[in-house]
């Protein structure tokens, strides 16, 4: 059991008393509670449980007050342990690597509490990130609901769906289309630029939440995107779509890929493919859906489309001052364009391999 000594006694513990009851700052009450219990014949074990701290705090801060005094308990003190030696910094790592996500305050109380060291610039603690290969990074959306396996499964199936009718998709009788919707906003403009750092970039918007619905739709088999503009995504507008759909092709069946949103299955969807598909044999339908599986929007390769519209758009941001542009800008990029992502191969061989082996 470590204890104060007598020869310790000397006046620095009365100054010791009247500097706790000064109300210091929290961690230097911490270092002062450590050599009163000290002097209190407490035992270390007991002092590392009540305070929370490690055997070797508890004994550089007895040292240290025994050459020191009550000066060397205060924040100001420089003495010859300052820094972290190359054996805390190790464990400072390995301690880093016990889970994913850090915040600097958390990095920060760790070092103060377990080392007792407070650096004057974050720059210190940020190098302690990086030598633990922990870099500064955007968190990503998760729907906590989506299942990895249904995702595949349904890949799969989708996969051989579509191989089966490689006969029909060919020569165009079966056109198969990814379709999705996207809201623009007129604060979609806004992005990361280069900019002087003493001025702002600002960018003329009267109304953010200024928005349109576009509809779109992947061709499976030549990658050409059509885009229609709405008021908003609903029943009555998806079947409006659909029907657009089936104009550009009056000859071919229809086979539409989508998530399971609402006013893709109900209410007037509903009732028009019940209308138009009534009496014929499932093979023949005009127009056949099919649904991705839940919670997992990855799947469709129109989701990339969507991110190159708006990057375009951002991109030229300079442009767009007023809301009509940013439309424009998004339709340019878009209706009638050629994708390719491979995205698609998610899906099995595509059919243009197929014309360019033929």
């Amino acid at each position: 059991m470590q204890m104060i000594s007598t020869s310790e006694e000397s006046g620095d513990l009365k100054d010791l008393e009247d500097f706790i009851r000064s109300n210091p700052h929290p961690q230097e009450l911490k270092r002062s509670l450590v050599i009163q219990m000290l002097s209190e014949q407490i035992p270390i074990s007991k002092i590392m449980k009540i305070l929370g701290v490690s055997e070797s705090f508890v004994l550089k801060w007895k040292n240290i007050f025994a050459l020191d005094g009550v000066e060397a308990l205060k924040l100001q003190y420089a003495g010859s342990e300052g820094y972290l030696s190359q054996k805390q910094q190790e464990e400072i790592h390995q301690f880093l690597q016990s889970k994913s996500a850090w915040t600097l305050d958390e990095l920060k109380y760790h070092v103060l509490v377990t080392y007792d060291v407070i650096y004057q610039s974050d720059q210190s603690y940020h190098n302690m990130f990086h030598e633990a290969k922990i870099s500064w990074k955007k968190t990503q959306k998760k729907n906590p609901k989506k299942d990895p396996e249904k995702v595949e499964e349904r890949r799969v199936e989708i996969k051989d769906l579509l191989e089966k009718c490689t006969d029909s998709i060919m020569p165009e009788k079966l056109v198969v289309w990814f379709v999705d919707e996207c809201h623009l906003l007129w604060g979609d403009v806004l992005g990361y630029v280069w900019g002087k750092q003493s001025e702002r970039l600002e960018v003329p918007i009267t109304n953010e939440r200024e928005r349109v619905t576009y509809y779109g739709a992947l061709n499976y088999l030549t990658g050409k995107f059509v885009v229609q503009q709405y008021d908003a995504g609903n029943s009555a507008n998806t079947v409006e779509f659909v029907k657009y759909l089936r104009s550009l092709f009056p000859e071919s069946r229809h086979l539409i890929i989508w998530d399971g949103a609402s006013y893709h299955k109900y209410k007037e969807m509903a009732d028009y493919l019940k209308d138009i598909n009534q009496g014929i044999e499932k093979e023949n339908w005009p127009v056949t859906c099919e649904l991705f599986a839940p919670h997992d929007p990855d799947q469709n390769p129109v989701e990339d489309v969507w991110l190159k519209a708006k990057s375009f758009v951002r991109k030229y941001w300079m442009l767009c001052s007023n809301f009509k542009v940013v439309q424009w800008l998004f339709e340019f990029v878009t209706h009638n364009e050629i994708f390719r992502f491979p995205k698609l191969e998610m899906y099995g061989n595509h059919p243009w391999e197929y014309n360019q082996t033929s």
